[in-house]
């Protein structure tokens, strides 16, 4: 009977069965942008301005699944005249196509940290395999309010003619590099 306190002890302090977690985006903290060769003069730059979506993490299963929607009719270059036309049937034609996605159920781990994740990215109606890379992948309980955050910053390149975006092509390069800032609560 004297080992029974030791037992419970070593029980209570041992890691519990994590569960998968499931995370929304923050919204504020998370922008897709993009970066393109513009003439062989220099990078330009964009970003998408409303994303949402959902992260499943399971550290022990090491396994996941990813489920975000870029809203094209967002997007911000800094110049209205410019994002006007962007949106317009010659680029992002956001009438026709209201929503780009990347899915995943596929997460690559080291360790408990994600860093990346194969899947599918959906433009202008085409959906093609996209494999996208973390860095630094973290959890924190929050400054302010204390909740379960992740985040990190995710990259991907595609060519944009692919998706069928083949505008101002090759002035405007087809290569182009995806950068994700992401940060998501816990539900």
């Amino acid at each position: 009977m004297t080992r029974l306190p030791a037992l419970l002890a070593l029980l209570c302090a041992a890691p519990a069965f994590a569960a998968p977690e499931s995370f929304t985006l923050d919204s504020r903290h998370t922008f897709p942008t993009f970066q393109v060769h513009h003439l062989g003069l220099s990078m330009q730059f964009g970003r998408f301005n409303k994303t949402t979506g959902k992260i499943v993490v399971d550290r022990e299963a090491r396994s996941g699944s990813i489920d975000i929607a870029i809203d094209p009719a967002s997007i911000d270059m800094g110049i209205d005249k410019w994002d006007e036309a962007m949106r317009g049937e010659d680029w992002f034609n956001v009438e026709k196509f209201p929503t780009m996605t990347f899915k995943s159920q596929k997460l690559a781990f080291d360790g408990d940290k994600v860093t990346g994740a194969e899947g599918e990215f959906t433009l202008l109606g085409v959906t093609r395999p996209l494999t996208v890379k973390f860095a630094s992948f973290n959890c924190i309980a929050h400054p302010l309010n204390k909740k379960t955050v992740c985040g990190g910053t995710a990259t991907a390149a595609i060519k944009r003619s692919e998706f069928g975006l083949t505008k101002s092509l090759p002035g405007i390069a087809d290569d182009v590099q995806l950068t994700v800032p992401v940060e998501a609560f816990k539900d």
